[in-house]
């Protein structure tokens, strides 16, 4: 484990979180993730089913968690299974987390070997009146035929026990997890110092000449060597017009002298993320345009910032940023205040240079769960991150921070991250 070991009361809350949302009498069962194959028996890795391990913390393929609250035998209560380990298994994988880890990480005293998963829900199923079961229903998931280990489990039960009631376990932790513990708080920042020790790196190491990939890997050293389980997205390293595709990752361009650098990255520290953005000059200094530009998008992300505050719903917060944003290009000379005054509503003349939303919840996923219907409240950590794209000029600046949301004001989880225009010339 490259992280150190979360305390368990965090998942044993969270258990019992969940437990006071649900209907009576029934069952929780939730699946890892698979582990992604690319060709022949190679892998891509593996990124644990975040409700999973919210609720035990377990990072490990092929796991099972079942909660049954309302068990009338204590033992039924919380069952966690995971794969039979053996000694051919430990000489091609390595070790693999034994019963008496697992419960140790999950705060779980029954933990059992996964092929005994259906024979021990036999003996529970139909004491029960319904199942709880997991789906992935993030808002910005892109449909696809891919078959999921909850999918798989979703059709299994039915087909076994199609008698039951069934609920969507995601609306109870999408709604827990968009307010996060003191423990989770600290996870988060975490995984920002560390990427604010990879900006560190890049900016002593930019220079033209580089290719945008050269910076990716310097990013990824400073990440890995810090304990960083791996980065929270692709990283995007656009230099000058690249800068103007927001989601462009490539990061296969030249950066050249006189361009501005466009750099969107974050880490993933014990599964939970951070996600920042700064822009920079390859060759250490700021043309006079490109500190236009970006002041701009610095004040609005510093006025914007203010705007996340509890109480506040997201489409007033989006109408209001994107205000500030229209102000800056009339600065800019991008608009004209009599084209804006004939403009249609629907077809806002800012959206030529402005063209993505601004805040976003960020968490175990880095962009988070939860309904955006629902008023921002303390306890939330949310991204502030406005933007202005020029093509014509091949200049595309975006400033991100991470901010916690409280009663008293934000709190700026990536404070330590230089932004400011003189600190980073300083820097370079």
């Amino acid at each position: 484990m490259k992280y150190q070991l979360i305390a368990n009361k965090l998942f044993q809350k969270n258990r019992s979180n969940f437990a006071a949302l649900m209907e009576s009498n029934c069952i929780v069962i939730l699946c890892s993730n698979d582990v992604q194959h690319t060709n022949a028996d190679d892998v891509m890795g593996f990124a644990q089913n975040a409700d999973l391990f919210y609720l035990s913390g377990i990072d490990q393929e092929e796991t099972i968690l079942l909660l049954y609250p309302d068990a009338y035998k204590k033992e039924q209560k919380e069952i966690l299974f995971i794969q039979k380990t053996d000694a051919n298994i430990k000489i091609w994988e390595g070790d693999k987390l034994s019963k008496e880890e697992a419960g140790k990480v999950s705060g779980i005293d029954r933990v059992e070997c996964l092929d005994d998963f259906e024979k021990v829900l036999q003996l529970m199923a139909f004491e029960a009146d319904g199942f709880y079961l997991g789906h992935n229903e993030h808002i910005k998931r892109l449909t696809n035929n891919r078959e999921t280990g909850q999918d798989r489990m979703i059709k299994w039960c039915k087909q076994k026990y199609p008698l039951h009631q069934y609920y969507r376990a995601a609306k109870i932790t999408r709604g827990l997890r968009q307010l996060k513990s003191t423990e989770e708080i600290d996870l988060i920042q975490k995984a920002a110092d560390i990427s604010v020790a990879g900006f560190h790196k890049v900016l002593q190491s930019v220079k033209p000449g580089l290719m945008e990939y050269e910076l990716e890997a310097e990013l990824s050293h400073a990440f890995l060597k810090q304990g960083a389980l791996r980065h929270s997205f692709k990283p995007i390293v656009a230099s000058g017009k690249n800068a103007c595709a927001l989601h462009y990752n490539t990061n296969d361009g030249l950066c050249k002298d006189g361009e501005m650098i466009l750099m969107d990255f974050g880490v993933c520290y014990a599964n939970y993320n951070s996600d920042t953005t700064r822009c920079f000059p390859v060759n250490g200094k700021f043309s006079e345009r490109q500190k236009e530009v970006y002041r701009a998008v610095l004040s609005c992300l510093k006025e914007g910032s203010k705007l996340l505050k509890p109480g506040a719903l997201s489409a007033d917060y989006e109408m209001k940023m994107a205000l500030l944003v229209e102000e800056q290009l009339l600065t800019l000379g991008l608009l004209k205040k009599e084209d804006i005054e004939k403009q249609d509503p629907e077809q806002p003349l800012y959206k030529k240079y402005f063209m993505h939303g601004t805040a976003h919840h960020i968490g175990l996923d880095v962009h988070d769960v939860g309904l955006y219907s629902r008023p921002f409240e303390a306890g939330m950590v949310l991204t502030c991150e406005p933007g202005i794209y020029i093509s014509e000029e091949g200049i595309g600046c975006r400033l991100e921070n991470d901010y916690l949301l409280t009663d008293s004001g934000n709190v700026n989880l990536t404070e330590a991250m230089p932004i400011e225009i003189e600190d980073i010339e300083s820097l370079m």
